[in-house]
């Protein structure tokens, strides 16, 4: 995707939900095992204690899966790679 901002913006898929979706409407529409999440893990469902996955019917690894990435750390990555690249084009010049 090519994006006319500077090459640091990385967005944060939970971040921009809690800017665009802060009730939480878009992701109970279309994530109906969402729908009984309280609203303060509605972006990030897998912060919800055990006691409160049970009460709202949302099993973490079961009904909903566990992150596949840790988005701070490939941010970080992501960052350095881009950095890193940067510096290697400032040498050819």
């Amino acid at each position: 995707m090519t994006d006319a901002q500077p090459y640091f913006r990385i967005f944060n898929p939970v971040t921009q939900g809690e800017k665009f979706d802060p009730d939480g409407a878009f992701v109970k529409k279309y994530l109906p095992v969402l729908r009984e999440v309280p609203l303060q893990y509605i972006h990030k469902p897998w912060d919800m204690p055990e006691h409160i996955q049970e009460q709202a019917g949302c099993k973490i690894g079961f009904d909903y899966p566990i992150p596949c990435v840790d988005h701070a750390q490939r941010r970080k990555l992501t960052m350095a790679l881009f950095q890193e690249a940067k510096d290697r084009h400032a040498k050819t010049e």
